[in-house]
């Protein structure tokens, strides 16, 4: 039985990775979360120890780490024009808040942490597909706070032996993300509300969708792994925001939604979506639902709610 805590468990990602984690078996689970987005109801039917917290808390990460085999931090700040209204919020979350975190590990003999990143916020404006050995050029504070935490990582693997692995979340979306401020889920709220859509730029934009359920295996699969470093982790193709509305408008009974074009937003990327092929070889990630089901699941648990 492997002892885990999930830092921000609370969340989309987090209930998710409980779930699957509870449904694998071999997994005994914690979640340290403060509830500013994600509640600890949603976690109640899978039987995970809640612990309500801060990571910026160092009693509150003392009492969530003991006896812990590895962490999965994925609390954080995750919003991009936020960060650029409020950097420093920004910073105190994601970087203090991580620094905070591997330093307790270190105190407490916890080995190993597998931390959520971001891809094209660390890289910036740099040419598709995205991979791990490309200059990390961000944009915004929040890719910038990421880039810290990967630092954190490596320095603290190398200083203190607790092997990690940051996994550069592309843009995740499924069932269970209603307070989330992603574009599928913004879109479907706006759907449901009967508000029309807006899309800031031409839609040309690209991003790499990928599926909750291929997130949270990949998760389980680097957990289970000695792979250390970073990796991307995304559905290995792009998808431009005007392909993701027909795509829409071609799931369940929504079709008839308007969309307005706005000018692009400053601190925005245009286009990115991640090369896989090092996830697959660490840890055999192999994301495999396509964008038409991922949207069905998605849209049927939106009308559900």
């Amino acid at each position: 039985m492997k002892n885990v805590l999930i830092t921000g468990g609370a969340g989309f990602v987090g209930v998710n990775l409980v779930a699957h984690l509870c449904e694998v078996g071999g997994y005994q689970v914690t979640v340290l979360d403060n509830e500013t987005l994600g509640s600890r109801k949603h976690l109640e039917p899978f039987g995970a120890e809640f612990i309500a917290g801060d990571i910026t808390n160092d009693s509150d990460l003392q009492a969530a780490l003991r006896g812990k085999d590895v962490v999965v931090h994925l609390a954080a700040d995750t919003r991009v024009m936020d960060s650029i209204s409020d950097p420093k919020h920004n910073f105190f979350n994601n970087v203090v808040g991580s620094f905070k975190l591997l330093d307790a590990c270190r105190e407490l003999g916890v080995k190993r942490v597998i931390a959520a990143s971001t891809g094209g916020a660390i890289l910036g404006e740099v040419p598709a597909p995205v991979h791990e050995e490309m200059v990390a050029s961000p944009m915004a504070p929040y890719g910038a706070s990421k880039l810290a935490m990967e630092g954190y990582l490596s320095a603290f693997s190398a200083s203190y032996g607790i092997t990690s692995c940051a996994l550069r979340f592309s843009n995740i979306y499924g069932p269970r993300s209603y307070h989330k401020g992603s574009v599928v889920a913004h879109f479907y709220k706006q759907i449901l509300a009967g508000k029309e859509l807006i899309v800031y730029g031409d839609g040309s934009q690209a991003r790499d969708f990928l599926y909750i359920g291929d997130l949270v295996d990949g998760i389980r699969r680097a957990i289970e792994s000695d792979a250390t470093g970073v990796f991307q982790l995304g559905s290995g193709r792009p998808t431009t925001v005007n392909e993701l509305i027909e795509e829409m408008r071609s799931v369940g009974d929504q079709s008839e939604f308007k969309v307005r074009y706005e000018p692009f937003r400053a601190g925005e990327i245009h286009t990115t979506w991640c090369d896989i092929s090092k996830s697959r070889v660490a840890f055999e990630f192999n994301p495999d639902t396509e964008l038409s089901v991922g949207l069905k699941e998605t849209w049927d648990w939106f009308v559900r709610q």
